[in-house]
């Protein structure tokens, strides 16, 4: 019986390491110093300073919408990061781009799911460039009390086999769960300053936990 129960406990053990694997710890996507595992215009639009990923200015007007984008695709994981958005001329927006690819035509652009972010748009979800809407979006009133403007403020998104959920400093804005089944959900993930506005936005503690994939 002794050895029939250490055979099963060996074998139980075994098990549980193997589900504790299925889910990666989550994994820095900047070092904070550089851009390295990143592709977007490093020359005129993003740069990293004081350990936080910096696009836009607040001195010159942002002519078209500007995208940071990682060099690799995700399907299922959870996404959290620090977002502080400044500006007050012109219009003043950012997001977050997820299953999401680069544009040809126009070249800047993207297309896929956006966390948004900015006056209107606090911690809704839009269709970039795709259906070009908001798919959904918190109630305005309650929105504006979760959220520090012009500071930072903490994002999370969790995109899992169709669901997309958005959480803005600990309180959710978005459960969607997309019904065509043609929408990809795999994809790069993007970091945007909108076109349009003298405006900046600025990253850091950008972290993902990749999850399993749908069987």
């Amino acid at each position: 019986m002794k050895a029939t129960h250490m055979i099963f406990a060996v074998f139980l053990f075994i098990l549980m390491s193997c589900g504790e694997s299925s889910v990666d710890s989550p994994l820095s996507l900047f070092d904070g110093k550089s851009l390295a595992g990143w592709q977007g215009d490093t020359v005129n639009t993003w740069r990293v300073e004081d350990g936080m990923i910096v696009g836009g200015s607040l001195d010159e007007t942002v002519p078209t919408n500007e995208f940071l984008v990682t060099d690799r695709s995700y399907e299922n994981y959870i996404l959290t990061l620090k977002i502080k958005l400044t500006g007050d001329e012109g219009f003043i927006n950012s997001g977050v781009q997820f299953h999401s690819k680069r544009l040809t035509n126009p070249a800047y652009e993207m297309e896929g799911y956006q966390a948004d972010w900015g006056k209107g748009y606090w911690a809704s979800l839009y269709d970039e460039s795709r259906r070009n809407l908001t798919l959904t979006a918190p109630d305005s009133a309650q929105v504006i009390t979760w959220i520090n403007v012009d500071d930072w403020n903490d994002y999370k998104v969790h995109a899992e086999n169709g669901r997309i959920q958005l959480y803005i400093n600990g309180h959710q804005t978005v459960d969607y769960t997309e019904e065509d089944k043609t929408i990809p959900q795999s994809g790069l993930i993007g970091l945007q300053i909108h076109g349009g506005g003298k405006a900046q936005v600025a990253f850091k503690d950008i972290f993902i936990e990749e999850l399993p994939q749908k069987e």
